[in-house]
């Protein structure tokens, strides 16, 4: 049973930093691209940040130079540090795994409940 759970939002002024994790469960994360996307109500969900098998990552523009994705593989657990936040991040915030490289692309196979992330 594959579970991904995700925390560490919450409430920031602009300008400052959160950190957000997601424990993985059900599978091995260095053998799948995981990411991070986020929606807010009325939009699509936007992916934000990938990093495949390889450790590559991958960011929309947007956040590129602010914020960065990173996994550490034997606390099998995924991570969004997020820095320099802006008004327009606000967003609840999805992570994801799929054992394609799909990097930003939204069709991964797993799927976190989410956590809000609120910049004010």
């Amino acid at each position: 049973h594959v579970q991904l759970v995700e925390s560490g939002g919450g409430s920031v002024q602009a300008g400052g930093s959160l950190r957000l994790s997601c424990e993985v469960s059900g599978l091995a994360l260095n053998n799948y691209c995981v990411s991070w996307f986020r929606q807010t109500p009325g939009k699509e969900r936007e992916g934000v940040a990938a990093i495949d098998r390889n450790g590559y990552p991958t960011y929309t523009y947007a956040v590129k130079d602010r914020f960065t994705i990173s996994r550490d593989n034997v606390k099998n657990t995924l991570y969004l540090e997020m820095n320099n936040l802006e008004l327009e991040d606000t967003a609840m915030y999805f992570c994801a795994a799929d054992s394609f490289n799909l990097q930003l692309a939204r069709h991964y196979k797993y799927w976190g409940q989410g956590t809000q992330v609120t910049v004010s």
